[in-house]
């Protein structure tokens, strides 16, 4: 790793997350591979730790936060006043001031101005990561002019590492504040004219085929803050047209004036006009279709334009596919008509007593519970936004900051009403759903005769069928609420999740010598699953990375190759035979968990499993960590190839106790077509006569050969008509996403009803 102070875009890439932060390695790799990213320089982290160090200032933060209780936000804003005073009266190191300010002016000479104007922006080295969005919890400063005001913007980013939202979401998200480190940005400005957020999938409903894409007139500032509720173009990725648009007036934006920003009021000329045309919206949906598939999973991105060019100014992973997941069965039985409506910005429904609250200096008002409705949020409301059943706003878009941060907490949240805050008094009873963006007086939970639940959701936390219903988890937070519910148990647990938790690649661990550490992090994930659906199975399914996934975890390009289709490269039982030193950490981790805990519900799930000959090899290595079938002990196979199905009376002989069919793959490898190829992904049918046969040959040859048959793709999610066959053909359980537990369920006892009765 360098050991340079100051790093051009150009020498950055994603692995230099420890220096560069989530946000300056992402404009690194951004500009190397052709991204249109404005140039620029990163003050790297080690500036941070060093001037900490230098100013003596560890023990002194560390003193002021013991005695803070995070939960409360006056002591939380205490603390941050406090540290942030020490380290504005702390001495940057004479060497570096000089270093920092050649360099802006090395930017100012590419850009042929004397001062050219910068972003000084925030990049925090635990932000941006798979499984955190620190989205707006440090500080971005726009329009700086002048070598000593970036040095005064650099040492404001660095108190901004400690104000109140960033304590509290590190202290909630359990990262050590003096392993955190901060690196500063220093970016050519943009004078936008447009800025505009784009989702590379739908963030509130998980559509993956559609892209997200808002604008507005001005600096980007206003629409991450919610501030002006922006203009939206849906993408639809298969056809590659804009699927829907909706139009918002704006009257005020942000510009840039001298060395500030100002807000001004947006030409009558202009205030009805769309911020963009159809063309231009396709332009920065394939921009970020590019940014998707260079990182391997859903981007969201900040551009801007300028005179007509597109410019990237930041991408990150969006953190919340999954645990929107949570939230989604709750959604569409609410038939009344909505006494106010908004835009959906996180999904969910809620009821509650509705606290207005106009600023951040009124949070310590909200109590746990409530409906909180405000104007639009900022970063400072995320303690009161931790509380609260749901948020409601005046302003604001799917990537406002109320959209992002509700999503990530789980909270519903509708945005974009205009009119809650004046609508509703303090003291109103409201429901609300996150997903469709309605809004009703009174609560609706209860059957008073203008909601009235179906008769079967009355009785579903109740009743058993005799296949069971499991359920597809990966994220350890939604262990303890998902095993509530009416489920059988976990028919898939993921371990890519858990793994991106961890962040850095395995191979790395064992280079450091640090295989316990890793061992115990997951044993600890794989523990929060087991204890909440304890005495209930949890099927572990092993590794099942792709090259390209493991690429975009710390040093990941070191040890993995770049394929042209990882889908049908390297990844399950052919990496499990040719690294096993990396398997048996997972293997270690189960039987922490097995042996140590004593809970004997986890069994394992090889994936990917091309040939016999592979089973028996991976069975072997099983074998040699002490870890052999028993009745408490299962091994089950994923049947997501052609081959599994063909040949899976000779993958029953190797010796198995279970399959689980993996309908996404079987689809795309049947059909033979990649569903993330936008050019061929509208052919992807789960319900396809040759999908089906495979589906009916794997679940009837495993019960003539006595062993447990399991779907957990998203067939049955997707096509609720599909469960009827799979009960017809004998399968044993269907595992499927936490909003579709009920639902599922219900269709089970409807299908198994018949099956008796014999009307098949």
């Amino acid at each position: 790793m360098t050991t340079k102070d100051i790093l051009w875009f150009k020498e950055i890439s994603h692995d230099d997350i420890p220096i560069a932060g989530g946000k300056g390695a992402n404009l690194g790799e951004m500009y190397s591979i052709g991204i249109p990213v404005p140039n620029g320089f990163v003050v790297t982290s080690q500036v941070y730790f060093k001037f900490i160090e230098e100013n003596k200032l560890r023990e002194r933060i560390k003193d002021i936060l013991k005695t803070v209780n995070i939960d409360e936000p006056d002591q939380l804003h205490e603390a941050s006043v406090k540290i942030k005073k020490i380290i504005h009266s702390g001495k940057i190191n004479e060497q570096t001031g000089i270093e920092i300010m050649k360099s802006y002016k090395k930017l100012s000479d590419y850009g042929g101005l004397k001062d050219v104007p910068v972003a000084v922006r925030s990049s925090a080295t635990a932000e941006d990561l798979p499984d955190a969005s620190f989205a707006g919890q440090q500080e971005t400063y726009l329009n700086v002019v002048g070598a000593s005001n970036v040095l005064n913007r650099v040492r404001d980013c660095w108190a901004s590492l400690f104000t109140p939202r960033a304590i509290f979401y590190r202290e909630k998200k359990k990262f050590d504040h003096f392993k955190v480190g901060i690196a500063v940005p220093v970016q050519k400005l943009i004078n936008s004219e447009i800025s505009g957020i784009c989702f590379t999938v739908n963030p509130v409903t998980n559509e993956k085929n559609q892209i997200i894409v808002e604008t507005i007139w001005g600096l980007g500032e206003y629409i991450v803050q919610g501030r002006i509720t922006p203009d939206q173009h849906i993408i639809d990725k298969n056809e590659w047209k804009v699927a829907s648009y909706n139009h918002i007036d704006q009257d005020v934006q942000l510009v840039k004036s001298d060395n500030e920003t100002k807000e001004v009021a947006v030409p009558k000329s202009k205030q009805k006009k769309a911020k963009i045309d159809n063309a231009t919206a396709l332009k920065v949906a394939k921009i970020g279709q590019k940014l998707h598939n260079h990182y391997g999973k859903p981007q969201d991105i900040e551009f801007a334009i300028e005179k007509g060019k597109v410019y990237i100014v930041q991408t990150r992973p969006i953190t919340t596919i999954v645990s929107n997941q949570k939230t989604i069965d709750q959604q569409t039985h609410i038939t009344q008509k909505p006494d106010l409506t908004g835009e959906q910005a996180s999904p969910g429904t809620a009821t509650g007593v509705v606290v207005i609250i106009k600023s951040p200096k009124e949070i310590n008002r909200v109590q746990k519970g409530q409906i909180m409705v405000t104007p639009m949020t900022t970063p400072d409301f995320v303690p009161a936004m931790k509380k609260v059943n749901g948020i409601i706003t005046d302003k604001g878009g799917q990537t406002s900051h109320a959209a992002i941060v509700s999503r990530e907490l789980g909270v519903p949240c509708v945005v974009g009403t205009k009119t809650a805050t004046k609508f509703f008094k303090e003291g109103d009873i409201v429901t609300m759903n996150g997903t469709t963006g309605e809004i009703w007086k009174g609560d609706l939970t209860k059957s008073d005769g203008s909601f009235k639940p179906e008769v079967s959701k009355q009785i579903l936390t109740n009743f058993k069928t005799a296949t069971h219903v499991y359920v597809n988890l990966g994220e350890p937070e939604l262990a303890e609420e998902i095993s509530k519910k009416n489920v059988d148990g976990v028919g898939l647990l993921r371990a890519e999740f858990m793994l991106a938790n961890i962040g850095i690649h395995p191979k790395r661990v064992i280079a450091e010598g640090r295989q316990k550490e890793y061992i115990e992090r997951l044993a600890n994930d794989l523990l929060k699953f087991c204890k909440n659906f304890n005495p209930r199975p949890v099927v572990y399914r092993a590794t099942d990375f792709k090259t390209n996934e493991y690429r975009s975890l710390h040093y990941g390009k070191l040890y993995e190759p770049e394929e042209p289709n990882p889908l049908l490269g390297f990844r399950g039982a052919a990496r499990y035979i040719n690294c096993p030193d990396v398997f048996l950490m997972e293997l270690e981790a189960i039987k922490l968990v097995r042996n140590k805990h004593n809970l004997k519900n986890l069994s394992l799930m090889i994936p990917f499993v091309r040939t016999p000959q592979e089973l028996a090899e991976v069975k072997k290595i099983i074998a040699s960590a002490g870890l052999l079938r028993s009745p408490s002990f299962k091994l089950l196979m994923m049947v997501e190839i052609p081959s599994n199905v063909i040949l899976l009376d000779k993958f029953i002989d190797v010796g198995i106790d279970g399959i689980s069919i993996g309908s996404n793959d079987l689809t795309m490898l049947t059909l033979g077509l990649d569903r993330d190829n936008n050019e061929v992904a509208k052919t992807f049918n789960e319900l396809d006569p040759a999908v089906l046969w495979s589906l009916k040959r794997a679940i009837t040859k495993a019960k003539e050969r006595g062993i447990t048959s399991s779907i957990c793709g998203q067939a049955p999610s997707n096509h609720p008509d599909l469960v009827e066959k799979l009960v017809k053909w004998g399968v044993t359980s269907i595992s499927v996403s936490p909003d579709a537990i009920n639902s599922t369920r219900e269709i089970v006892a409807w299908a198994e009803k018949r099956k008796l009765q014999k009307k098949f």
